[in-house]
């Protein structure tokens, strides 16, 4: 099993845990600040993805840190104390990852990215999400990036479906077809 397969089945099982009883964005933030703590210190960070480290000693340190942090959700700590005791720490970012993933397709969101030659006014911005709302029957999350290298058009990616309406793109078609002639 992959490390991407197992994290998503860790995530999978703390989404439906905590969809009972917790808060989704909680235990979001929760996972988030766990991850944001082993990450910002190094020497941590080091001892809890050192495979040479006892994973007896690790589950030991994450119960430690986890009695300090008061905030923290029961189930979110149980992983954490699991992921020590199986030495699965590492898959911490993209158990996050997951879950976000998972959160966001519980309340009916998907997120959409948005590349143009030139910035776009707002008006036109919102325009553009309220289509790919549309077409895809789901709140949009959108976030915009300029490229000069499409030269006009946009790309637009709606969760794994690519439009692209790019000078560019159209360019290269072109080129391809009067190539195969």
């Amino acid at each position: 099993m992959t490390n991407r397969t197992a994290a998503t089945r860790y995530a999978r099982a703390l989404f439906d845990v905590s969809v009972q009883d917790h808060d989704l964005h909680r235990v979001e933030s929760g996972l988030a600040g766990l991850l944001a703590m082993i990450d910002g210190h190094e020497t941590l960070r080091r001892v809890l993805l050192n495979p040479a480290i006892p994973t007896s000693r690790k589950q030991t340190i994450m119960t430690e840190l986890i009695a300090r942090l008061d905030d923290l959700v029961p189930p979110v700590a149980k992983l954490a104390i699991l992921l020590a005791e199986r030495d699965r720490l590492g898959l911490l970012p993209d158990i996050l990852e997951s879950y976000r993933a998972r959160l966001l397709d519980h309340l009916g969101v998907i997120e959409a990215s948005l590349t143009t030659a030139h910035p776009l006014a707002p008006e036109r911005t919102t325009a553009i999400e309220e289509r790919l709302a549309a077409a895809s029957g789901r709140t949009v999350s959108m976030t915009t990036a300029v490229d000069p290298q499409l030269l006009g058009g946009f790309v637009a990616r709606l969760g794994t479906t690519v439009y692209d309406a790019s000078v560019a793109r159209n360019l290269e078609r072109m080129r391809l077809t009067l190539l195969e002639r």
